[in-house]
């Protein structure tokens, strides 16, 4: 039987290699490969991935973030740290970011794919995102800056 993280470096390879448009997809290419998931599964790992959907042409494609033009990773942070971001608190050298429970890995990852060079990297749990910033970078600042971005044009 295939841990999770076997069954989701197989997901991310086929992301890169193959255009796979459902997550109904990915099961039943695991399914094919002898390993059992779910669409409840499958959706998570994606997740956890950072997969991106991207809608092109009338056909949806999921792809890794690495294979995403920068200008989508930025407007896919801005519209997850409208949506998903209920606090930015600046704490020593630090953020901390507060989401509902369950979301701080989707603002997290959207967060280090927009390679903003304010950030040096995050690390989440279940609803709390720590955001190491790059030397230099005063928190104040930065925490004003991803304000900026929550609130829109």
């Amino acid at each position: 039987m295939a841990g999770k993280s076997q069954r989701q470096r197989m997901i991310a390879d086929w992301l890169r290699s193959h255009k796979v448009g459902s997550q109904e997809e990915v099961v039943a290419r695991l399914s094919l490969a002898g390993i059992a998931a779910t669409q409840a599964t499958v959706s998570r790992d994606l997740l956890e991935l950072g997969a991106v959907k991207l809608k092109r042409e009338g056909t949806i494609r999921y792809v890794m973030p690495d294979q995403v033009e920068p200008g989508h990773a930025a407007a896919k942070l801005d519209r997850l740290l409208n949506e998903w971001v209920d606090a930015i608190i600046p704490a020593g050298h630090l953020l901390v970011l507060k989401t509902p429970p369950g979301s701080a890995n989707l603002v997290a990852n959207a967060l280090d794919s927009a390679a903003l060079p304010e950030i040096a990297g995050t690390l989440a749990g279940d609803d709390t995102i720590f955001v190491a910033l790059a030397d230099g970078a005063k928190p104040a600042d930065v925490a004003a800056i991803l304000q900026s971005r929550r609130a829109g044009p």
